[in-house]
């Protein structure tokens, strides 16, 4: 039997040492989509669900070299950023996949974890705008993120649709800008805005289940489904149907929620 080559998706990001997002849930999502998944580990942390108690960030050039070896042996069909921490490590990876000019890319801008921990500094936010957001093929801010990235809050559904379209015409890239921490909403509505129109993507929010990960798993899972030859919008429909049914079937693990990937 000829086996088909498998599609490879790699990972930029930090190790979360409680296993619920990071390298470890982006990891975990390839393979339960089905792709190889390779990874450059940009920080590791020192957390669990309830905190983070330490960074300690990778040289810039050593990120840049992890990179270069999975391009080297692996042909890369989709990619993901997600936590870089620091305007090196930015425009280390940006510079990783400028040279190849590589399309298939997904950026989350991680910028604060769930616990209220920096992932981000502030001066990397000027790198991750100026050097990385050109490259994406999406970039997907959650409520937070999009607030810093727009300048402005977002407290009803219309301001989603708002910040989704401002922010995709500002930077000249399509946004996914993620609702589902809108208060008192019903329904988890996300928005792409692609340039040239709406797309809205609506799950049911799941009660009582406050998880850990889901924005890693989501990029995740849109960057495997175009590593598998989808496009965009259905590439985000099917990563949204696989995070809301990691959610509504989330494992409780000790004390806490985990995403059953």
């Amino acid at each position: 039997m000829v086996r088909r080559p498998a599609a490879i998706v790699l990972t930029v990001a930090g190790s979360d040492s409680g296993g619920g997002a990071g390298i470890q849930a982006d990891l975990k999502t390839f393979h339960a989509l089905g792709v190889f998944g390779t990874s450059a580990i940009t920080c590791l942390t020192a957390q669990n669900p309830r905190r983070v108690s330490g960074v300690q960030a990778l040289p810039p050039g050593f990120v840049a070299e992890q990179i270069d070896r999975v391009f080297e042996a692996f042909p890369v069909g989709g990619a993901k950023t997600g936590m870089l921490y620091a305007a090196g490590i930015v425009e280390a990876v940006a510079d990783g996949f400028a040279r190849r000019k590589f399309r298939k890319l997904v950026v989350d801008p991680v910028m604060v974890a769930s616990s209220g921990a920096v992932l981000l500094k502030k001066n990397a936010i000027v790198a991750l705008e100026k050097n990385l957001f050109p490259l994406a093929a999406v970039v997907t801010p959650n409520l937070a993120e999009a607030e810093v990235l727009w300048r402005q809050s977002i407290r009803m559904p219309s301001n989603v649709r708002e910040a989704a379209r401002a922010l995709a015409d500002y930077y000249d890239v399509p946004f996914l800008v993620k609702g589902g921490h809108l208060s008192r909403s019903k329904y988890a509505v996300d928005v792409l805005f692609d340039g040239r129109e709406f797309h809205e993507f609506r799950a049911g929010v799941v009660p009582n289940v406050r998880t850990h990960g889901t924005g890693c798993t989501y990029s995740a899972a849109i960057a495997a489904n175009l590593a598998l030859g989808h496009d965009l919008v259905e590439s985000i429909l099917r990563a949204k149907r696989f995070i809301t049914g990691a959610i509504r079937h989330a494992l409780k693990v000790g004390s806490h929620f985990a995403l059953r990937i």
